[in-house]
């Protein structure tokens, strides 16, 4: 029975916020007015976005692949690719991206990659997507504040950039734990990790490589979205976009809903409405922008089903760590 609460419950919770959201915005606006809205959608405009769409999970793929490479890990290119897609997939079916990438570790250890890498750069993949968002919103601050003066929490991202370098610098130093506890698995588990983070962020053709196509990923993100609200009709520029999205996309990192729906018409429609973008717009913009991501998504699914790594059992390591 416990066990039953225990699965059940994240998403019953992430559930409960994500529709409690979505109904809270929906109240707020004009229904007609954003049906009519959705209508009028270019539908050029939404296929190139959603090429972007596939382009943003090759890039994902790459940005994933530099980390194996700085690690070390022999995955082939393919598996890489086929691996990460069916992490995305699995991403929007389950609650909060962080079941994507514990999927993500399954395959790649059934792929025969060793656990230690598997996990490690799974990790050490978020991490430098994460800190390469919260960067990208930081320099990019000037000209959101250019646009919008007015825009509460300037301080917020600049501190929340120390901070990720911070975080960064302790992984690094997790392997000077006290030798009292290198028999505890965890501790050595960290050990592992604090060796990998230096491989990766402590070369700056790797570690560099890695944050610039995660920063191009999230700026391929910002352009899907000033795509779709091209095809709108909206009066948003390209700028306008870059400096309100990256913020929304970081928000949505915050394991507190179902593929982020709800956390993302919430942050859309208060970030586009310092803009002058109405809020029905607004929240058309974000719906078609959330359906865009999971239409590219699903065909990760088609690759699962797909591939024979259900059916594999754990191959030996392609590499010793």
């Amino acid at each position: 029975m416990m066990s039953m609460v225990k699965r059940w419950l994240p998403w019953v919770l992430k559930g409960a916020l994500s529709l409690g959201l979505i109904w809270f915005v929906f109240s707020k606006i004009d229904l007609t007015s954003a049906w009519a809205q959705a209508r009028t959608l270019d539908p050029t405009m939404l296929i190139v976005a959603v090429l972007l769409g596939l382009f943003q999970v090759w890039l994902g793929a790459v940005r994933w692949w530099l980390v194996l490479r700085a690690l070390k890990a022999t995955f082939t290119t393919m598996q890489t690719f086929i691996v990460f897609y069916i992490g995305v997939f699995f991403a929007i079916i389950l609650p909060g991206a962080v079941g994507g990438d514990a999927v993500r570790m399954w395959t790649a250890r059934r792929s025969g990659l060793s656990l230690t890498a598997s996990i490690n750069s799974v990790m050490l993949e978020r991490a430098a997507t994460v800190l390469a968002l919260v960067l990208l919103v930081a320099m990019t601050q000037p000209l959101l504040l250019a646009r919008v003066p007015t825009i509460p929490g300037s301080w917020v991202f600049p501190v929340l950039s120390v901070l990720g370098l911070f975080g960064i610098l302790v992984l690094s130093v997790l392997d000077r734990l006290p030798a009292s506890l290198h028999h505890w698995r965890v501790v050595r588990g960290l050990i592992h990790l604090a060796g990998d983070t230096r491989q990766l962020f402590f070369r700056p053709v790797w570690g560099g490589a890695t944050l610039i196509v995660a920063m191009l990923g999230h700026a391929n993100l910002s352009l899907q979205v000033y795509v779709l609200a091209l095809g709108l009709g909206l009066d948003v520029s390209a700028i306008d976009c870059l400096v309100l999205v990256p913020p929304v996309i970081l928000i949505m990192t915050l394991p507190i809903s179902i593929a982020g729906w709800g956390v993302r018409e919430t942050a859309m429609v208060a970030a586009f409405g310092y803009v002058g973008v109405e809020t029905h717009s607004a929240l058309v913009l974000s719906v078609l922008f959330g359906l865009v991501s999971t239409a590219t998504a699903l065909p990760g699914g088609v690759v699962w089903l797909l591939s024979d790594i259900r059916r594999q059992k754990n191959s030996e390591p392609v590499e010793a760590k």
